[in-house]
């Protein structure tokens, strides 16, 4: 009887239960793996974007040509390009 009380004692106890093995490592693929199809620019404000269509020539207003990247995201169709 003394030994069926400690046996369920010492399995109630926190710090008693069984380990589960463990895990070999496992490779993930990097974050910059996961963008397929596009490309980072260096847009005209100074901050980097990721686009996903080609680079265009789109004329402005004051007559001159600008390169813009398109389809970018965060549902941006057109950015200008820092040249």
């Amino acid at each position: 009887m003394k030994t069926l009380a400690t046996l369920l004692l010492a399995l109630s106890l926190p710090g008693s239960k069984i380990a589960p093995p463990l895990r070999a490592p496992v490779d993930l693929p990097l974050a910059h793996s996961v963008h397929k199809g596009g490309k980072w620019y260096m847009a005209g404000n100074g901050h980097a974007v990721f686009c996903y269509g080609p680079v265009m020539l789109v004329k402005q207003a004051q007559g001159g040509l600008q390169r813009v990247a398109t389809f970018c995201r965060g549902d941006q169709t057109m950015v200008p390009l820092k040249d």
